[in-house]
């Protein structure tokens, strides 16, 4: 959950620039908030895939 939470960080960040008016730092902060959205949606899939071999032996 860290990951979404820097995620949200980033995207957040990149608000506030834009409204101050600050283009290419705004730009920079919605792109690694993109790329850390993106990684985590891919962890997440591998998580599910892989994580439902695992459970109790009836």
């Amino acid at each position: 959950m860290d990951l979404l939470r820097w995620t949200i960080t980033f995207l957040v960040l990149a608000l506030i620039a834009a409204v101050f008016g600050f283009g290419g730092i705004s730009s920079t902060f919605a792109y690694f908030g993109k790329v850390l959205f993106f990684i985590f949606i891919i962890l997440f899939v591998i998580g599910l895939f892989f994580g439902r071999g695992r459970g109790s032996v009836p």
